[in-house]
């Protein structure tokens, strides 16, 4: 098979830290706060824009607390974790490998002794319906590693007595998510914003609140965990008084990726393009008889993390198909044509492609005979 005549503008289909919004360069940086303390009137400001601008673009409701916190969208998740759980057994969901992290740290490192573990293999989900509401439930909405996302907010209860804790960092901006069943719903600027690593959003309901102010864990917590003082909510927090020092550099990136949002027509646009990039490769893989999703369910099939493997028709031995994934994503890179779509390193052997709004569609779409170049290359090799 000849060489595609066309490649993708842009190569990069990494799942994070994802492509740059299009258009992008480091001239959007040029109003950085630097060399100025982020505790300044101007740098306070800044992040204040950015929870403002979160607010507004995603229709988080008033009530809801928005902060920038340490580590990405893991210090965020971790951080209600160690601040939350406890007074109530709590249910683990768990599909994939973020999920199976959050499950160890609620078993082995908070020792949480009521904790119901909920597991299903990649490319499927766990009976949602088994959550209880009486009880904390810890869930990531979209699973990056194996292209699963919960289809809904359905099966969480309007009047549940247990906090919901979402890790939502590959959903946000592309997926729309159900506020009022969220308690506590936590992501990064990395993925679908295209923004640099490093600093993670944590969204807080009433009740999320309520449980911080009226709950102690017995165990020692780390000054970047802390969210209470005295028994109350630290406020400053969700002001942009940040814990720890954030890069304004990255700041000012994240703001890009907002205003860039909003120009091109807000979330419903971003959710637009996102399943877009979907339907692009759905089209391809129903006529391509050597590949298939690793989420054969379409109603629980990530626009975001597009996870794929090959078939049992595809012509490879058991332990072809298991090199071939690597393989040709080395050969894409060393053309130029893709960088970073090996599958994750604990996921079954497959290709995983970023879907998120910042991936134009015409770049998906450029890709797709680039992959077909580099299968008839391994099964080539394989028959020779």
């Amino acid at each position: 098979m000849n060489m595609p005549a066309v490649r993708p503008q842009r190569p990069e289909f990494s799942s994070g830290p994802c492509a740059k919004r299009p258009g992008w360069s480091a001239a959007a940086l040029d109003d950085a706060v630097l060399g100025r303390s982020h505790r300044s009137a101007e740098g306070k400001a800044k992040l204040k824009e950015v929870i403002d601008r979160h607010r507004l673009l995603l229709g988080i409701p008033d009530d809801y607390r928005i902060g920038i916190v340490p580590a990405s969208d893991t210090g965020a998740v971790e951080m209600a974790m160690w601040s939350m759980l406890g007074p109530r057994g709590v249910d683990l969901l768990a599909w994939e490998s973020f999920g199976q992290g959050w499950v160890s740290d609620a078993v082995k490192q908070l020792g949480l002794a009521d904790a119901n573990v909920m597991e299903a293999d990649y490319g499927a989900l766990p009976d949602l319906s088994q959550a209880s509401p009486d009880r904390d439930v810890v869930f990531t909405w979209n699973g990056t590693t194996s292209g699963v996302c919960v289809p809904n907010g359905d099966w969480i209860a309007a009047d549940r007595a247990g906090l919901t804790i979402c890790d939502a960092t590959s959903a946000v901006f592309a997926m729309d998510l159900p506020w009022s069943k969220l308690d506590v719903t936590t992501w990064s600027w990395q993925k679908v914003l295209g923004g640099e690593a490093a600093h993670g959003m944590l969204v807080l309901s009433p009740r999320a609140v309520e449980r911080l102010e009226s709950y102690t864990p017995e165990r020692p917590l780390p000054k970047i965990f802390r969210l209470t003082k005295g028994g109350k909510l630290i406020e400053g927090i969700f002001r942009g008084e940040t814990i720890n020092t954030p890069s304004m550099l990255c700041v000012e990136d994240v703001l890009d990726g907002l205003r860039w949002a909003e120009d091109i027509g807000g979330k419903a646009a971003l959710i637009a393009r996102s399943r877009e990039n979907l339907a692009a490769i759905e089209r391809w893989v129903d006529a391509t008889p050597w590949i298939e999703f690793l989420a054969s369910d379409s109603s629980i099939r990530s626009s975001t993390s597009i996870c794929l493997k090959l078939s049992d028709s595809c012509g490879l031995s058991g332990d072809g198909r298991a090199t071939a994934p690597k393989e040709m994503s080395k050969l894409l890179e060393a053309e130029g044509v893709a960088y970073d779509i090996n599958g994750y390193r604990d996921a079954p052997a497959g290709l995983r492609i970023w879907g998120g709004a910042t991936v134009e569609t015409s770049d998906i779409e450029a890709l797709l005979p680039w992959l077909e170049w580099a299968f008839a290359q391994i099964r080539q090799e394989a028959a020779a």
